[in-house]
């Protein structure tokens, strides 16, 4: 049973549609209890950081969230899903950042509107565009996708590079794409919006639940 949980955030009928279509049995969830029952867990999200991490404390999501990822059940955050895995975020933050899940560390910022050579790009970062994947650290989430395949974007804030960095993507500057750590996963781009490699991603995280 894989999870997605309904903070009020993400579009949650396609990535439904999309994890079905892979063979998952899905249930949206608001329960805390649903979260900690789950075999695996996707965190979509559309919209700011501090609004979306006040939703997931005060409801209890955020605790049920990290004990699950903490007990090794597999975890998907998408856009700002993969945003909220971070320890702190400076969209809409009143003051210091924002507290995140913190499964994974760093502070994740907004997209500069101009590269280190002054030249001016559009923020948010809108529409298709390449993902390299690293050698180390995909574990299986881009199994069977080509190298610098395309997926759909929509974004202006971007995560911090680290140790968990497993993909990357120019747009101004050059930002984590994806990132893993043990069966954690986050996605900057829209994978139930990016056609068959989307849904080729969707089917590896079914598939990699299924396994554990």
């Amino acid at each position: 049973m894989i999870v997605i949980v309904d903070y009020q955030k993400g579009n949650i009928k396609s990535v439904e549609r999309g994890l079905a279509s892979a063979g998952a049995d899905v249930r949206v969830t608001p329960a805390a209890d649903g979260i900690r029952e789950a075999d695996g867990i996707v965190l979509p999200g559309v919209g700011a950081f501090a609004d979306a991490m006040a939703t997931l404390e005060e409801t209890g999501q955020a605790d049920a969230i990290r004990d699950a990822v903490a007990a090794g059940v597999p975890f998907l955050g998408i856009c700002l899903g993969m945003h909220l895995m971070y320890e702190a975020g400076e969209e809409h933050a009143e003051g210091a950042p924002t507290r995140g899940l913190g499964l994974l560390p760093g502070v994740v910022g907004r997209m500069p509107a101009q590269d280190v050579e002054g030249r001016a790009y559009k923020v948010p970062h809108v529409g298709w565009n390449t993902v390299h994947v690293t050698d180390a650290g995909a574990q299986g989430l881009f199994a069977g996708i080509p190298q610098d395949e395309y997926f759909y974007f929509t974004h202006s804030y971007v995560a911090p590079e680290g140790e968990a960095t497993c993909g990357r993507t120019a747009h101004s500057v050059t930002f984590p794409s994806a990132c893993a750590r043990g069966r954690a996963f986050g996605v900057q781009f829209h994978p139930e919006k990016s056609s068959d490699a989307g849904a080729a991603l969707l089917a590896n995280f079914v598939r990699l639940t299924k396994e554990r």
